[in-house]
């Protein structure tokens, strides 16, 4: 009895130093450097990896910049944490600008390599710099703006987020490169004259590389085909400017010859504003559908051109097109795609003064 009670007593025991044991190589959050935004640009054949690492001093935070070069991003990171007396903790970073120049030649190998490691996470924000990356973090420091997670608050939901900004993630990114039917937009910054950035349109991204620029305008279209909300967005015409409460689309594809059309209805429900004289309800929706009805056009003219599909209307034929066609759609199909778009707007509320109907 007293040997079967022995034996129990080690087996416990030998449980708790395995439990406790599970925590050793875990380091104190003092001993670790937790940078929010990572830049990468390129110098000669080698990356070149800025962090941004925030820094108390005296009850404020500093955002030091902290940079190598490296044959791979992996080797920069590296680089500086060798040099550095705290363990550099990715994970924790949640936007990653990259020089508009490396974007042009492609960034298939960085996004795979970040799918590949691990250490940042996959839902990180990815934005393209259209500056040198140096003159714009330079620019950023010398704002008066609080910039300890600017840039990311910029295109988070519940923080600056404006529907006319587009948002691509590291695995959005990655879904699109080995996608046949979808690319993908990623937004465009530099930096501000009074903010730490401006916000100047998306990159259209194609298998992994920058092809064509849109506006921000063609973005709220394009966040609206991708079923984002474009709620908050004014739209400003010759006789009122409106505001986008709400936005709903319907859609039909088919095959006629072997040659895609598409009939696509968006509904928009708007608030007015203000107005110029006193136009009537019928005039206001007029100029609001036709405005938006060319920004479309040029919008879809702009992406068809470079065969790039980042409205994902291929996906609205992936039930139709054999799967072994598929593969052909950007270079076959995409170029001979008919669109039929028409928007319907609906008058929520025109404010304390009434309008006339016609």
């Amino acid at each position: 009895m007293n040997s079967i009670k022995s034996s129990l007593q080690v087996i416990v025991l030998l449980g708790i130093v395995i439990t406790l044991s599970g925590c050793w190589d875990n380091k104190d959050i003092n001993h670790r450097t937790l940078p929010l935004v990572m830049a990468i640009t390129k110098q000669n054949d080698e990356y070149k990896v800025i962090l941004q690492d925030p820094e108390l001093d005296q009850n404020t935070i500093k955002m030091n910049l902290i940079s190598q070069t490296g044959k791979t991003i992996s080797q920069a990171v590296d680089k500086i944490s060798m040099n550095k007396e705290k363990q550099i903790d990715l994970f924790h970073i949640k936007v990653i600008l990259i020089e508009k120049k490396l974007a042009q030649q492609g960034l298939k190998d960085i996004i795979a390599g970040f799918m590949r490691n691990g250490e940042i996470s996959l839902k990180a924000y990815v934005v393209i710099c259209d500056e040198e990356i140096e003159k714009y973090l330079a620019n950023e420091k010398k704002t008066t703006v609080p910039k300890q997670a600017f840039v990311y608050d910029f295109f988070e939901k519940n923080a600056g987020w404006n529907p006319q900004i587009a948002r691509a993630q590291i695995w959005q990114i990655y879904r699109s490169i080995y996608s046949y039917t979808n690319d993908i937009a990623i937004p465009i910054i530099k930096s501000g004259q009074s903010s730490p950035c401006d916000y100047i349109g998306s990159s259209v991204i194609k298998n992994g590389k920058m092809v064509e620029q849109i506006t921000s305008d063609e973005t709220l279209l394009y966040n609206a085909f991708n079923k984002e909300s474009t709620q908050g967005k004014i739209e400003v015409m010759d006789h009122a400017s409106v505001l986008i409460v709400s936005n709903s689309m319907k859609y039909n594809s088919e095959l006629v010859d072997n040659k895609p059309y598409m009939h696509t209805q968006i509904k928009l429900k708007v608030v007015v504003l203000e107005t110029k004289g006193n136009p009537s309800q019928t005039l206001i929706i007029q100029e609001l559908e036709k405005l938006i009805t060319e920004r479309f056009q040029m919008l879809f003219s702009k992406i068809q051109k470079s065969e790039a599909d980042i409205l994902g209307i291929g996906q609205r034929f992936r039930t139709i097109i054999p799967r072994k066609d598929l593969q052909n759609w950007r270079t076959e199909y995409y170029p001979q795609l008919k669109m039929d778009l028409q928007f319907h707007t609906d008058i929520q509320n025109e404010g304390l003064i009434k309008m006339r109907s016609k």
